[in-house]
């Protein structure tokens, strides 16, 4: 159902119509999407713009899925098991079969700069008829004992950290975006 919103566009359309995909199909993003993809990336605005990110623009399915077993294992293996718990009910993978994981680094003082560049990521992804899931999850195989193995084969920037990582690819279902919460605005006239 797609919520009504006066003076409606496109781009209230886009926003309006976003989801987080948690089912993907294993089809590859094309070169002209991922080009498009981390365009709407760049194009992202930050603090003074300083642009303090680097993105890394990850395809190679074996190593999604090496870092989704090292998730897991790492899920299941801790005390509290919630996590875990939550991972198994949505289908045993901690990136959901994503066929490309858009990794955003940061100088380690720009979270809310990377959180601005994956909401742009997610909306171009879903303007293109794709589907996307901006996942903090992604950054657990980097803690790990084979994290600095895996930093160095995703080519991290050296002196970044992990800021945010998002799953994009074709969707192998849909489902309705949430529905607003009025209750969590007060307008002050």
């Amino acid at each position: 159902m797609l919520r009504e919103v006066q003076y409606m566009n496109e781009v209230l359309r886009t926003i309006m119509q976003r989801y987080s995909c948690r089912d993907f199909k294993d089809t590859p993003l094309t070169d002209e999407q991922i080009k498009a993809l981390t365009e709407a990336a760049l194009a992202a605005p930050s603090g003074m713009n300083r642009q303090p990110w680097h993105i890394n623009m990850v395809t190679d399915k074996a190593l999604i899925d090496e870092l989704d077993t090292e998730g897991m294992r790492m899920l299941a293996e801790a005390e509290d098991k919630s996590g875990y718990e939550r991972m198994m009910a949505r289908g045993g993978k901690l990136l959901y079969g994503a066929p490309c994981l858009m990794l955003i680094t940061t100088d380690g003082e720009a979270g809310m700069d990377a959180g601005i560049l994956s909401e742009n990521v997610a909306l171009a992804a879903h303007s293109l008829g794709l589907g996307s899931c901006i996942v903090g999850m992604a950054g657990m195989p980097l803690t790990g004992p084979r994290g600095e193995e895996f930093k160095q084969r995703l080519q991290f920037t050296p002196g970044h950290v992990f800021g945010i990582g998002i799953l994009i690819g074709a969707a192998n279902s849909g489902k309705e975006p949430h529905e607003p919460d009025h209750s969590k605005v007060t307008y002050i006239k």
